[in-house]
């Protein structure tokens, strides 16, 4: 069953090592108790419990996971199996909470629409692995708000004897609320030394009601580059409203474009706003 290049299916695999029902890992929360379910019950002359290690886990190319109210998101992972008895299949899914294996204890849980491709690397029984997680925010986050911040990352697998090995916490990713931010700098034209008055708004994703609503009390910085100039410097530090409102002052020195930048926080994404220009007289 080994070759120097194998990719197999989910059924492929359940129907050749005919492992017991419920023995594949599913795409919800406490998909880990069928793997250690599996993994204390010897199904083939060998050890019960799978020799499968996993390293060098990279979620979507190691950002965070940003996203707004409806648009869905393809998210990439990568890894590697290791195991000399062989990967005959890997399963994947981000989860969040404290205990993988107790449904209660879990607060989100992101499955694949497909089961990992891994092929096995020149070094016998190394497999590089990837998966591809499709998020819809407005369909896996109908909990609400709450489960933006840090997920785990688990990884399960049968070797090819059938025995199962499991990991539930092998790389950890941020999931995030999309923000946006808006910038207007006026009066147009100004003259020079005069008063630019900079307005804009800081918002973000609500998953629970499928809106953008503003963002209180936050830090943004208000930038400036002048004209023909490819680099922003900041001019201050601002913090939006109770309804995320922005206004401060500056005064006109040249012609160039200012913006408001947001740096994010442990649950929002970073935003910036397209720089509006000023003509200086």
């Amino acid at each position: 069953m080994r070759a120097a290049a194998i990719v197999l299916s989910g059924a492929v695999v359940l129907s050749a090592l005919a492992l017991p029902a419920g023995a594949q890992a599913a795409e919800r929360p406490g998909a880990s108790t069928d793997l250690r379910a599996v993994a204390s019950t010897a199904v083939q002359p060998k050890d019960s419990l799978g020799g499968t290690t996993f390293s060098n886990a990279v979620i979507n190319g190691g950002k965070d996971i940003v996203l707004g109210t409806t648009t869905k998101k393809s998210v990439t992972v990568t890894y590697t199996a290791s195991d000399e008895d062989g990967v005959a299949l890997t399963t994947a899914f981000l989860w969040q909470g404290t205990d993988s294996s107790n449904v209660d204890t879990i607060t989100g849980s992101l499955g694949t629409d497909d089961d990992a491709v891994c092929t096995e690397s020149a070094t016998q029984g190394v497999y590089g692995c990837k998966a591809v997680f499709n998020i819809d925010p407005a369909v896996d986050f109908q909990g609400g708000n709450g489960v933006a911040g840090t997920w785990k990352f688990f990884l399960g697998a049968y070797d090819l004897y059938a025995n199962a090995s499991y990991n539930d916490d092998v790389a950890r990713t941020k999931i995030k609320r999309a923000a946006k931010l808006t910038a207007n700098a006026s009066p147009e034209p100004v003259k020079k030394g005069k008063t630019i008055t900079v307005t804009g708004k800081l918002s973000r994703a609500n998953w629970t009601t499928g809106k953008y609503a503003g963002y209180a009390t936050q830090a943004v910085q208000l930038q400036f580059r002048k004209k023909g100039s490819d680099t922003y410097t900041t001019l201050k530090t601002v913090k939006s409203s109770s309804t995320g409102a922005l206004k401060t002052t500056t005064k006109a020195g040249s012609d160039g474009y200012y913006r408001f930048v947001f740096a994010g926080t442990a649950t929002t994404g970073s935003a910036k706003a397209t720089g509006d220009f000023i003509d200086v007289k």
